[in-house]
């Protein structure tokens, strides 16, 4: 990563920080993830060579810049989605500030619906950050849509433990799957397929 890119993303970290500090009800807020746990996740694409990576959850755009900077890096594209079109085109102003708007493709949509859509093993890596209740009803689609040895990530296991109780359930039942809790940030759960 260029020190560009890399001021550019710690001076939006900052101010989304500011910004969700002045926000009483939650869904205003941008809760973007902290930098240590974006920097996992641009790790993981380039150590996977993940060259398709989905994006559930794309806020402001702030995780979305670090996963396309990695997707760059090994030749690949992000696909992130999002229900809020205005987040979505905050999110695009920001990719053609950094030049990184070639390697994402935006869509304002429901989670469930890009991966009803979406293709068997289609995704070599997949991160999740978005309506925790809807975790559950995703988890089938999420292991069919991973490629065998894809990574699913998924942020906020420690911070809100108790909202994806039910989902750690469903991963700790599939037999097809191998977990791991990373302490970083809000507390990233990775699961890998195939197994």
């Amino acid at each position: 990563m260029d020190e560009q890119l890399r001021a550019y993303l710690e001076d939006l970290y900052h101010r989304g920080r500011e910004h969700d500090a002045a926000q009483a009800d939650r869904l205003e807020r941008l809760r973007n993830v902290e930098p240590d746990t974006a920097q996992l996740l641009a790790l993981l694409v380039r150590a996977l060579g993940a060259r398709r990576v989905l994006e559930l959850g794309t806020s402001n755009g702030y995780s979305t810049l670090w996963l396309a900077d990695a997707a760059r890096g090994v030749g690949g594209r992000v696909l992130s989605v999002d229900v809020d079109g205005a987040r979505t085109a905050q999110a695009a102003e920001h990719l053609a500030h950094t030049g990184l708007e070639e390697y994402v493709e935006l869509r304002t949509e429901d989670a469930a619906l890009t991966l009803a859509r979406a293709g068997e093993g289609s995704r070599d890596m997949i991160f999740l950050d978005a309506e925790r209740p809807a975790y559950p009803g995703y988890w089938p689609d999420l292991i069919r849509v991973l490629r065998p040895g894809g990574l699913l990530a998924v942020d906020n296991v420690l911070s809100h433990a108790n909202e994806v109780q039910a989902f750690r359930g469903l991963v700790g039942e599939e037999p097809r799957v191998m977990e791991a809790l990373v302490p970083t940030g809000a507390g990233v759960l990775l699961v890998t397929t195939g197994w």
